[in-house]
């Protein structure tokens, strides 16, 4: 082995590059000395020499004692009061003469205290020399247990001459998640829904938040605890690669294409003012017919739609902001509440808004209008307070109408490489390389989602700032937050550009702190967290979501007695945990049962070979007789029901859920899809061109799911199981 691949080893390993993965074939991949290289070039580390390699060796065996302090502290409530550890070169005869001075401050940057502490009053908590030169570690120790939150820590050392100061962050954070009162020793259902997929006599022709409105008040009257959507964050809106909603230019904002444009302000104004007959109303009617009446989504067609409407009551709100301020051509820089007088509510509302949001908005409307035109940036911003504005009102309609969680949202595990997350915070994304998964049975190829991913340690510099907006962002107006691919936060699969999936090497996260970060979050916002565990996760991945009441999400098809493939009876399940029989990169019950997912992959060459496409065929054909025999297990079906196992029907389909309501998991998630009968999945991983992934619409309209009178029959059997 030459001594740089010695070298590269050292650093990846110093770095959490696991140098190999089995996948679930049973096959052993290790990572190559390129694929080492290509990782650690992509987190910025020079290697370009072997100087340079040993160089950054040592910066990292070294880390953090030539540092001073760490950028951030993350602490549990229960470990106060917090200590910091600080890193000081000093000589022992020096030591005397040694002063520190720490002040620690709010989120507000106000100061809360103010410490000196001389240097006999401190305990040396160890030592190191470096270079021939002595560094001491000692511990600051706060005076009083605090509050959860995010805290300034400044401080200063100062020996004869010389001096060094600096801050970092300090998170204290909860030792679990919320969980709301109502489900401490309850259990709860709730409809899972792809928001975009609706059809409705009152959409432009993709799903929108009117129609969120009107399903959470009719789950309400069901019993139902949740409605579950898809992510809500901004996308290109372009086919092909732009409408993935697991593809966002941001997960920090939302997708315009949602909003219901009839419940917006200005443009009841527009209506009430006859301005709507001047602006081509016959025009948009047929437009909005024409998009309406399609079998699949034209996101181009009604984004270009919206964004022309909305451009013309953004007019009229921009008139009414005119009025309220001195000068036309300053508003962006006096849109404060300090320099705003005004009585109404809400341009308020709007200003109260856009403060708050502060930089990330300004860089988000900044990146979106690619120019300095203060009153284009101005556009983005307003339409960004309307999606927030319209998702408060329904927010706060669920909690009227009792429901304990209301809209539960899903968050992806990364965004595009040309957004703006990337534009706005390039130094914590890695270059040239996207996330992705190992091969498995679904993906027998593995998968490539084109994401960057973070740089674990640049993102911890950083103060952990990004992810703590990332999740504050989806959780607010939210009653529970779904985290897909829940492993990420454990470990990520890095796959570099050029690469084929399988040969990508698994990356360790900050796992401790992400987890406090999250719990934090959802206890100020009351956001229950469900943490997307599925595939090959470890026992300590469970163990680590379990100990922060993070709920698993466990799914019919997967929960097997293995390495018997029969399913696992209901009481097996695990009460902290969502469970559910499919989601969108899965087959619907009704495609599962007919094996049309199976025909559609042979179809696109997904199959390896015939061998491995007539296995699936005989293990489909066991799996649905396992099932049936699951269900005959506890009386849901009866012994003459073998006529189930040719096709699947509305009572099967209530069978089936009957089955998950007996667990004792605390949420049950019922999908739309299924409820419907929906033969074909929302996506097929690894396709693009040839499969209408994110494009299919719900095959009826949302009246006629309504008066559907087998959700009734649904609700009466979730009352008769305690599970409303």
């Amino acid at each position: 082995m030459q001594p740089s691949e010695e070298l590269i080893n050292e650093l990846a390993d110093l770095y959490g590059i696991i140098p190999e993965y089995w996948d679930v074939f049973g096959i052993k991949h290790t990572a190559s000395l390129d694929i080492k290289k290509a990782i650690l070039k992509a987190m910025n580390l020079d290697i370009d020499s072997e100087d340079a390699i040993k160089k950054e060796i040592f910066k990292k065996r070294n880390y953090p004692w030539t540092e001073f302090i760490e950028p951030v502290n993350v602490v549990s409530f229960n470990e106060q009061p917090f200590k910091i550890s600080i890193y000081l070169p000093i000589e022992e005869k020096e030591q005397d003469k040694a002063i520190i001075f720490w002040s620690i401050y709010d989120e507000e940057s106000k100061e809360i205290e103010e410490f000196f502490v001389p240097f006999n009053e401190l305990i040396i908590s160890g030592h190191r020399f470096i270079n021939g030169r002595r560094y001491i570690e000692i511990k600051i120790i706060d005076k009083c247990r605090r509050d959860i939150g995010y805290y300034s820590v400044d401080v200063k050392f100062i020996v004869n001459d010389f001096q060094i100061s600096s801050k970092t962050r300090v998170i204290i954070a909860p030792d679990q998640c919320y969980i709301p009162p109502e489900l401490e020793n309850k259990r709860k259902w709730g409809l899972s829904i792809n928001l975009y997929s609706i059809r409705s006599n009152r959409n432009f022709g993709v799903g929108d938040l009117g129609d969120l409105k009107e399903i959470v008040k009719w789950i309400a009257e069901l019993g139902g605890s949740f409605v579950g959507i898809n992510p809500l964050h901004a996308i290109p809106n372009k086919r092909p690669f732009g409408i993935s909603p697991y593809s966002p230019i941001t997960r920090l904002y939302k997708n315009f294409i949602y909003l219901d444009i009839e419940n917006i302000e200005e443009v009841k104004r527009l209506i009430s003012d006859d301005l709507w007959r001047l602006s081509n109303a016959k025009e948009i009617e047929d437009q909005i017919n024409e998009l309406r009446n399609m079998d699949f989504i034209d996101y181009e067609n009604v984004a270009s739609l919206k964004e022309n409407i909305l451009r013309q009551t953004f007019a009229l709100f921009y008139e009414k902001l005119c009025r309220k301020f001195s000068t036309r051509f300053d508003i962006q820089k006096h849109l404060d509440l300090n320099s705003c007088s005004t009585t109404d509510e809400r341009v308020k509302d709007f200003i109260k808004y856009i403060s708050e949001e502060g930089n990330n908005l300004e860089s988000f409307a900044s990146f979106l209008s690619k120019s300095s035109d203060e009153k284009e940036i101005l556009f983005y911003k307003y339409v960004q307070w309307l999606i927030d504005e319209q998702l408060k009102e329904i927010s706060k309609m669920a909690n009227n109408l009792g429901m304990p969680i209301g809209i539960y949202h899903d968050l992806a595990i990364g965004s595009i490489g040309e957004g703006s997350d990337v534009f706005n915070f390039r130094e914590i994304f890695a270059d040239g390389i996207d996330l992705g998964a190992p091969p498995d049975d679904f993906n027998p190829k593995g998968q490539n989602w084109g994401l960057p991913p973070l740089i674990p340690n640049k993102l911890k510099d950083s103060g952990y700032e990004f992810f703590i907006q990332l999740i504050r962002k989806n959780m607010k107006h939210f009653g529970a937050l779904r985290i897909d691919h829940a492993l990420g936060l454990f470990r990520q699969f890095w796959i570099p550009r050029g690469y084929e999936p399988k040969d990508g090497a698994y990356v360790k996260q900050s796992t401790e702190d992400l987890l406090r970060i999250i719990a934090l979050e959802s206890v100020r916002n009351q956001t229950v967290v469900i943490a997307e565990d599925l595939g090959t996760v470890g026992e300590n991945v469970r163990e680590s979501l379990f100990r922060f009441r993070m709920l698993s999400y466990r799914l019919l098809y997967f929960e097997r007695n293995y390495p018997d493939p029969s399913f696992t009876p209901p009481e097996r399940y695990p009460e902290m945990a969502l469970c559910a029989v499919t989601t969108h990169d899965l087959p619907t019950i009704y495609g599962w049962w007919s094996g049309r997912d199976i025909e559609l992959k042979k179809r696109l060459g997904i199959f390896l070979n015939d061998d491995v496409y007539q296995r699936h065929i005989d293990e489909r054909k066991r799996d649905k007789g396992l099932l049936i025999n699951a269900l005959k297990a506890l009386g849901i079906v009866s012994d003459n029901s073998l006529f189930f196992l040719d096709e699947m029907n509305p009572d099967l389909c209530l069978a089936i859920y009957e089955y998950l309501a007996s667990t004792p998991c605390k949420l049950l998630s019922i999908s739309l899809d299924d409820c419907i009968g929906t033969l074909d999945q929302q996506n097929m991983p690894g396709v693009t061109d040839s499969y209408p992934s994110w494009l299919q619409k719900t095959p009826i309209s949302l009246k006629q799911i309504i008066e559907n009178k087998w959700f009734k029959s649904l609700s009466d059997m979730l009352h008769k199981g305690n599970r409303c």
